[in-house]
């Protein structure tokens, strides 16, 4: 029989508002100035970001839809705007014919770049302006964990 309180305590009642708001109301924040400045997403913006970063600006989709929380079908659909709009290549993967690469066109590059001074102004003005460099040690600290216990959730273990 489980004794506790199936209630969070004021601390923990406050710490989770706190969260569903940084949660939740971020990335609309986020949303609202790319949409704004850039015509893309937040999600979109992700998606550039994480291609840029690799070998060549090249991912399997399916290692592209993980690194960005995503489904393949909404990467799908991402994939299809952005191809219309030459931002991005999507051929077989050479080494195994069951996955697809995409690739980051020069274009795509471009929009990134374009994108990310106000984007990066808005992450800066959002998340590490209002902390001290040690909050800001202790927030990722935090943060790796519970993350790592939710991608845990998802992989079923």
């Amino acid at each position: 029989m489980n004794t506790q309180s199936p209630w969070l305590d004021d601390d923990q009642q406050d710490l989770w508002q706190a969260l569903l708001t940084v949660v939740i109301a971020l990335p609309a924040a986020l949303d609202r100035q790319l949409q704004r400045e850039a015509g893309i997403s937040n999600f979109e913006y992700g998606v550039l970001a994480q291609l840029s970063m690799t070998d060549e600006a090249t991912m399997r989709l399916s290692d592209l839809a993980r690194v960005c929380d995503s489904t393949q079908p909404r990467l799908s659909k991402v994939m299809d705007r952005f191809e219309t709009r030459d931002w991005v290549t999507r051929r077989p993967d050479p080494g195994d014919g069951r996955y697809t690469l995409a690739t980051l066109t020069d274009t795509g590059r471009h929009k990134l770049v374009e994108s990310a001074p106000d984007h990066v102004a808005q992450v800066k003005r959002l998340v590490f302006d209002p902390l001290s460099a040690a909050q800001r040690r202790h927030l990722q600290t935090a943060l790796t964990r519970i993350a790592a216990t939710v991608r845990r959730e998802l992989e079923g273990g």
